[in-house]
């Protein structure tokens, strides 16, 4: 019963109609109550039946949508900003379409991704108590609600993926509809047509696989002989040659022109450059500081290490707190702490 509480207390709370623009405190506690609608959903309650949890968890995802829409204007301080939610969106229709083994992890790398820019919202509401000029804080909402990390895009459908999934939805045209037999009577036709089907289906994805397999092959050769493409990490791009021990460099030398801020985030980037080298976690321009530490989730110490790293990432680089010689020794301590061999 507590569960169907609180799920129609936040149903109230989301369902409200975005016709102009709304305030960043209304924005900032919609974001909140997202957090919390999509973590009822990992929750259960035994006066539940199992009809009426998928009920449940559609009204929810439903009022999700409708209370941070793709798109919406808000405002703060006399200025508008036009944020982008429809990577919100993208992420809840593949939890949707996510098997129930894989839908836990999908909801919680959505409430962590959530959860990191409501901590942001917060420090500007917080910010007007501090000495940070009215400038200064709008350029850094600007970033945080309009920061590329969450505008996922799609991965493209590569020429020989769509050639398989339609060569399957053909041979499944082919294959015979299940029938109800009483038992024993099933006939010799049906097996011998089962049979035929299935060696025809392997004469023709052998055909195919000798046909374009060679082609796919030698395009991919040509293409890596040709040029290696720039990697982007977090927003940043580095060239192939580029190293995190360059990277590394790069940041020292920030941090001895004082420019502390940009030193951190460099040794960040430095820092995923090097789990991505040690198979660790996977590089990918849509990916978010979030993706790559929930991605090492399990990896103690390491993923400790590396959390405190990423705390201190966000805390310098998308918050107001400014960066000072002892922020960038513990952050270089931390660096080294967390790629030491007893990781």
């Amino acid at each position: 019963m507590a569960i169907r509480f609180v799920f129609a207390i936040l149903l109230v709370s989301l369902s409200t109609i975005i016709t102009s623009a709304r305030p960043l405190s209304e924005y900032q506690r919609h974001v909140q109550q997202t957090v919390t609608a999509l973590d009822t959903i990992a929750q259960s309650d035994e006066a539940e039946t199992d009809a009426e949890r998928p009920t449940r968890i559609t009204e929810t995802l439903a009022a999700v949508r409708s209370a941070l829409p793709a798109t919406e204007n808000v405002d703060w301080e006399h200025t508008s900003f036009k944020v982008d939610n429809s990577w919100l969106h993208r992420e809840l229709e593949k939890f949707e379409k996510a098997p129930a083994a894989e839908r836990v992890q999908a909801l919680t790398l959505i409430t962590e991704r959530l959860q990191a820019l409501a901590h942001r919202l917060a420090e500007i509401e917080k910010a007007k108590l501090t000495s940070a000029s009215k400038a200064e804080r709008t350029k850094k909402l600007g970033e945080i609600l309009q920061r590329p990390e969450y505008a996922r895009g799609r991965k493209q459908v590569s020429a020989l993926s769509r050639l398989w999934r339609d060569l399957l939805k053909w041979l499944e045209s082919w294959l015979p509809k299940p029938r109800q037999f009483a038992p024993g009577n099933a006939g010799l036709l049906t097996t011998f047509a089962q049979i035929f089907v299935v060696v025809l289906a392997l004469v023709v994805i052998g055909y195919a696989v000798k046909l374009f397999a060679p082609r796919v092959f030698q395009n991919r050769r040509t293409k890596k002989k040709d040029k290696l493409r720039p990697l982007i990490v977090l927003g940043e791009k580095l060239e192939p040659e580029q190293s995190s021990v360059d990277l590394l460099a790069d940041a020292e030398s920030l941090a001895r022109r004082g420019e502390l801020r940009a030193a951190i985030r460099k040794a960040y980037v430095a820092l995923l450059v090097e789990l991505g080298d040690r198979k660790i976690i996977s590089l990918a321009q849509h990916k978010t500081n979030r993706d790559y530490l929930g991605a090492m989730r399990g990896s103690e110490p390491m993923y400790g290490n590396v959390k405190q790293l990423t705390d201190s990432f966000e805390r310098h680089w998308y918050g107001i707190a400014n960066a000072t010689e002892a922020d960038w020794v513990a952050f270089r301590i931390g660096y080294k702490q967390a790629l030491s061999p007893r990781n």
